[in-house]
């Protein structure tokens, strides 16, 4: 059975799957067997994209027009696949760069395997230029990684709101932009300050 997924990436109305919807009709797919989304590929709720992966059985074939329809990067793109693969599923493109690839063929999944290989080698490339960046920061240094989200002003503030029976822990955490976890390493739920929040002060946890 063949299933079709198509996307645009804006939602008011000024992009339509026609293109899209008239390529997969051509290729064989039928009009109910078609799932569509109305958003940007790089988010991760697409409901369209649900719906389509769980309709999906063994021995089927997902058709895209495009793989830039499909995934919100190249490594998106072959984790999905692989996990269509894994459920026996297909997946054939019509158009652009990625035309070639069909892997219920065997060229096609030579195409394919080539582009796993380019996601692999992007991903030690990220991995290779990351560590590098962190050794010449801390050659000159300077503390590599994420900044702290909590900050000695965020925690003074969370010390004072912690200490109100009226403060809903969810919103102090929205607005302060810290998880629920990170504000308990800090202070407790009457505001005193628990090991990670003397260290963030500069002072010792007694």
């Amino acid at each position: 059975m063949l299933i079709g997924y198509m996307r645009v990436s804006k939602a008011d109305g000024s992009q339509v799957t026609d293109l899209q919807r008239d390529a997969l009709a051509q290729a064989g797919v039928e009009g109910e067997r078609l799932y569509e989304d109305h958003a940007s590929g790089k988010r991760d709720d697409r409901p369209g994209l649900d719906a389509c992966l769980k309709a999906l059985r063994q021995g089927d074939t997902m058709v895209i027009y495009k793989l830039d329809r499909l995934g919100r990067d190249l490594r998106h793109l072959v984790n999905t696949v692989h996990e269509l693969t894994s459920r026996g599923v297909g997946l054939k493109v019509l158009a652009g760069q990625g035309a070639n690839i069909d892997t219920t063929t065997a060229n096609g999944r030579l195409v394919f395997g080539i582009f796993a290989a380019l996601a692999e080698f992007e991903r030690e490339l990220i991995v290779e230029r990351t560590k590098a960046g962190l050794a010449s920061a801390r050659a000159r240094g300077r503390k590599g990684g994420r900044k702290p989200k909590m900050t000695p002003a965020k925690l003074r503030l969370a010390q004072a709101a912690m200490g109100q029976p009226e403060t809903k822990v969810s919103a102090l955490c929205a607005e302060l932009g810290v998880t629920r976890q990170t504000l308990y390493r800090h202070v407790d739920a009457k505001g005193q300050l628990r090991p990670d929040g003397l260290r963030l002060l500069g002072r010792q946890p007694s």
